[in-house]
């Protein structure tokens, strides 16, 4: 879509918008002087607005609203609704649809100032294609071929397929070229096939390092001129056609934002003060001016500290929206980084850094660009996959409920309909739990939710709730404005722990903890969750049912679901984690080395003794090496490596103690993608006959092999 990347750049075009289920993803499809870009995934039935006023149910019947609003006088649709296979959501929330019209139009706009055009078209892509190519024939054109960009999604693949039929049948060459808006041309990552990838990604990563060298140059963009001039639309426009488009943007924009409006039967009223972390509008123009800001700015340099943040448009780069439609490509990134780095664009030199080389923000942003095209080759190498249950591990352990009998694949501990009331709780954002509903709200009224928000709320259904995780997929392709069929599925995926996360079911995300951790002050909670913004204490706020009962009834509070009924309770104390009948003790944060093992009668303290022994690894999923520590040692020194492949040392692990030793928890560890850290300790040496000690609990004695064994680490 972006006019400066190719020399296949359209000369005059048709933009498809697609009223049918088929295709999720941007293709572009170019002849001669032709180019038919579809770029629209889903009906127009799909299409809404709640900017101003609350959304009613997503229950209602509201069959094809848009499509009613294009169709000629007397004509019928011939498409089904575009709603998702299992919640039955809209394929293209109001957001995307809004964005995706500013980026065609402004298209539009700059193919006219080269001497070129684009003709908006709405139907199924081959129907359209097939249209086209009978018109230009009766009016005498040739139709030399039709050209379309290959993408990988499974229903992309039915559209390439279903329009090299039309192209056969009507005698003309389809050509497919790769897509290039992605950071490193698939003909330079060295796989021979798809299967080739590694089902890790930090394995991926370094076999592409070093990043900065990789990228092929940007292509130039074509000049005044340079182009075909535009064909009148008349010679193109079958009167058959039920469907006729305006002719204006605002008149395009009122059409597709107007007619539908969706949501769910309960939905809070829009948050006073809140302001939108995406306040950017589509098209190249704007993908051009956002990637100059970001870097003159400065927050292109900080982005590797900044990019967990939750409140404000600068905590990351807001480009994802651009990508994902094709208004910016990885490519240009990269190269205005480099321009900045190298010093080499003056409109950079008054930023720091400027011509200083890389630097940990620069150099975090193109590991991102990377993880995105981890993720669109995945797709290329699992393919249905990427929407299966069972996910690209096809991992049938996990036992999921759903509100669809057939779907669930574990006890009916509950009924659908209760499994459903939780599903529109937990998109209203009402349940409870302060950070899952910031960010519900938050996508609902604007489009956009941070990274650490969207994984947080991807654990809390797939992990917490157990519902089965495509509910939240589907959820987040109908109003996500940066939707992209790679990254959303296959990042909902690996947070399910069905996808390619090394350590799967294992990774869990506490949403309380991490609150605490990244919303310290509890400034977006309270931003996007009004009815906390009076209480003081923060494990309120993010878990507003602990609040005592005299500040419910003073505050308004009392008889809200979201405090009487939360939908999940999470026991959190601020110092550590919380005791349990399996644990009678508050476990701390590990404060640096663990010791040895206790000495014979001794308290545990960690002065090593003889008849040393190692333990088994406490956490069993990471990968460790240990090294055997001798008799009388202060204990085992603990390697592993993190999921970023980053060799790590933390603790050393006590031996055994002589009878009386005791058992005392040592230094935390650290790791992971996103800066992970465990709640806990390793563990201490074990003790012998005497009493365990931990934190100052005497416990009574017992075998080792009858202790608890860690439970899946909280995140």
């Amino acid at each position: 879509m972006d006019n400066s990347q190719s020399d296949m750049t359209p000369a005059y075009g048709i933009e498809v918008l697609n009223p049918y289920p088929i295709g999720r993803t941007p293709g572009l499809i170019s002849g001669g002087t032709w180019a038919i870009l579809t770029q629209l995934s889903v009906s127009g039935a799909s299409w809404s607005h709640t900017f101003d006023e609350v959304p009613v149910s997503l229950s209602e019947n509201l069959t094809g609203a848009l499509e009613l609003r294009l169709l000629r006088d007397g004509h019928e649709s011939p498409y089904p609704e575009a709603k998702s296979a299992l919640g039955r959501f809209w394929r293209c929330g109001p957001h995307r649809a809004k964005f995706i019209a500013k980026t065609v139009w402004n298209l539009k706009e700059n193919l006219e100032k080269l001497g070129s055009d684009l003709t908006i078209r709405a139907g199924a892509l081959e129907t359209v294609i097939r249209s086209v190519i009978g018109k230009l024939r009766e009016k005498q054109f040739k139709v030399g071929a039709v050209w379309m960009v290959e993408e990988e999604g499974d229903e992309e693949k039915q559209d390439e397929a279903a329009l090299a039929e039309v192209c056969s049948k009507a005698g003309i060459d389809l050509r497919v070229w790769l897509d290039e808006k992605y950071f490193i041309d698939d003909r330079d990552t060295k796989l021979a096939c798809p299967q080739d990838l590694p089902d890790v990604y930090t394995t991926y990563r370094k076999l592409m390092e070093p990043l900065r060298e990789k990228p092929r140059p940007v292509l130039a963009t074509p000049q005044q001129g340079s182009l075909p001039s535009r064909i009148e639309q008349s010679d193109t426009v079958d009167r058959a056609d039920p469907f006729e488009v305006p002719s204006s943007y605002e008149k395009l924009e009122e059409v597709l934002l107007a007619p539908l409006k969706i949501g769910l039967p309960e939905v809070p009223p829009f948050p006073e003060g809140a302001i939108s972390a995406h306040p950017f509008e589509g098209g190249e123009d704007n993908a051009q001016k956002r990637l100059q800001d970001l870097i003159k700015s400065g927050h292109a340099n900080t982005y590797k500290d900044s990019r967990n943040g939750l409140l404000g448009p600068e905590f990351s780069t807001k480009l994802s929206a651009y990508l994902a439609q094709g208004c910016i490509t990885a490519r240009q990134v990269h190269e205005a980084l480099l321009a900045f780095e190298d010093g080499t664009s003056e409109s950079f030199a008054g930023t720091e850094g400027y011509g200083e080389g890389e630097n940990e923000g620069t150099k975090t942003i193109r590991f991102e660009l990377l993880w995105r095209d981890y993720m669109r080759l995945c797709t290329k190498k699992f393919k249905s996959r990427l929407f299966y249950q069972s996910g690209f591990r096809d991992n049938y352990s996990c036992k999921w409920k759903s509100s669809k009998p057939k779907k669930a694949t574990q006890d009916r501990s509950q009924s659908n309909g209760e499994i459903d009331k939780t599903l529109k709780r937990l998109f209203a954002g009402t349940t409870g739990m302060g950070l899952i509903d910031a960010s519900q709200r938050e996508l609902l009224y604007t489009g956009y939710t941070s990274n650490r928000a969207r994984q947080n709320v991807a654990s809390f259904l797939a992990k917490h709730l157990n519902i089965d995780w495509r509910y939240g997929a589907e959820w987040y392709e109908m109003l996500l404005v940066d939707y992209d069929v790679n990254s959303n599925w296959a990042n909902w995926q690996y947070v399910a722990g069905v996808g390619n996360d090394p350590r799967g079911e294992a990774r869990i995300f506490n949403p309380v903890k991490q609150a605490f951790e990244y919303d310290k002050e509890g400034a977006y909670v309270k931003c996007w969750v009004p009815e906390v913004r009076g209480l003081e204490k923060l494990e309120n706020v993010f878990q507003a049912w602990t609040t005592a009962e005299e500040d419910r009834d003073r505050l308004g509070l009392a008889g809200l679901e979201m405090v009487e009924h939360p939908i999940k309770k999470i026991d959190f104390v601020v110092e550590g984690k919380p005791k349990t009948p399996r644990r009678p003790f508050n476990r701390r944060r590990g404060r640096g080395r663990g010791g040895g093992g206790g000495a014979a009668n001794g308290c545990g303290c960690g002065c090593g003794c003889p008849n040393g022994q190692r333990l088994p690894a406490a956490v069993p999923q990471r990968q460790v090496r240990e090294v055997q520590p001798s008799y009388g040692s202060a204990g085992n020194f603990v390697q592993y490596d993190d999921t970023n492949g980053n060799s790590r040392s933390n603790g050393l692990r006590g031996g055994r103690g002589a009878n009386g030793g005791g058992y005392r928890s040592g230094g935390g560890y650290g790791g992971g993608r996103a800066d992970y850290r465990s709640s806990g300790g390793y563990r201490g040496g074990r003790g012998g006959g005497g009493p365990w000690q931990h934190n100052g609990w005497a416990l009574p004695h017992r075998p080792i092999q009858q202790w608890p064994r860690p439970m899946a680490t909280h995140r």
